[in-house]
């Protein structure tokens, strides 16, 4: 899980006011690579050796990012602690409580892949070239940060921080819906009986805001929950309270998305390694719908 002291330098000399944590990873994330003697070895065994130190060092980087902005010095991993246990150690400077840990476990295990969502099929594109895993990893990171695939529990703490009170819960909906502005936190093709993923979480969100005194977090999201689903026949997805719970454990909002990525590596990771094993370059077909007999004017002339 350790980082080599090049890419920690690297982090501390960011603009660390204007960047974008999203950013940070993606830089980091390359730079790995540069340090990595086995980047470019592509058998088997050690692209497999790859992966696990990509999965160690990402929760790590996102780790130092924060504490580094926040004029903290980044801190070491301990060889006694989980995963999951680590990266809230490495956040915080404390070790968890076993119901903090168990909560990030889940939240982790329940984001860790999703089909072939735009992130991963951008990780199989570049990969079925033969580029690098850290490539590979890389490329499905800047599909991530674009707000259309990643951010969604942000949104939904933004939200919810917007609405302050579950007694006005209702009535902010209803606004929204009524000026029909787009929602990114409900299940529409995916499942038919609603996402398995988000009553986990949603148990989760209820023990933590209890804990930290905060219940109106968990409120407000059932509310919301239950007439979306009861007007709109859509339930909640993995992403709704995940914010809740991310938030009750003392997470920076903006730290959502990266937090996701700690996650989905696993997934990327296991989709990169089996394109290497059955590859095919990915090349779709594309039909042309523009103009036809256009008569070209030389450039002097135009």
């Amino acid at each position: 899980m350790s980082l080599p002291q090049e890419v920690i330098d690297h982090l501390k000399s960011y603009d660390l006011k204007t960047v974008h944590p999203m950013a940070a990873l993606r830089t980091a994330v390359s730079m790995l690579g540069l340090y990595d003697e086995e980047a470019d070895v592509m058998e088997q065994d050690a692209n497999r050796r790859k992966a696990l130190r990509l999965q160690a060092k990402i929760p790590t980087i996102v780790t130092a990012f924060a504490r580094i902005r926040n004029g903290e010095e980044p801190i070491s991993p301990k060889t006694d602690l989980g995963f999951a246990a680590n990266f809230l150690y490495m956040l915080k400077g404390k070790e968890p409580e076993n119901i903090e840990e168990e909560a990030f476990n889940k939240a982790l295990v329940l984001h860790a892949d999703h089909e072939l969502n735009a992130s991963t099929f951008t990780a199989r594109v570049c990969v079925a070239t033969l580029s690098d895993v850290y490539s590979g990893v890389t490329a499905a990171i800047g599909a991530l940060k674009g707000p259309l695939h990643g951010g969604a529990n942000e949104r939904v703490m933004k939200m919810l921080t917007e609405i302050g009170d579950d007694s006005k819960a209702i009535e902010y909906i209803e606004e929204k819906l009524a000026n029909k502005e787009k929602s990114w936190v409900w299940d529409t093709a995916f499942y038919q009986n609603g996402d398995p993923r988000a009553k986990h979480l949603k148990e989760m969100s209820r023990q933590l805001t209890t804990i930290t005194g905060e219940s109106k977090w968990y409120n407000m999201s059932v509310k919301i929950e239950d007439y979306i689903k009861e007007n709109k026949g859509l339930p909640a997805n993995v992403d709704f309270y995940s914010a809740s719970v991310y938030h009750s454990l003392g997470i920076d909002h903006d730290l959502f998305t990266p937090i996701f990525a700690v996650s989905r590596v696993s997934g990327w990771l296991a989709h990169i390694l089996e394109q290497y094993d059955n590859n095919r370059l990915i090349r779709p077909r594309a039909e042309y719908v523009g103009p036809n007999k256009q008569t070209y004017t030389p450039i002097d002339k135009r």
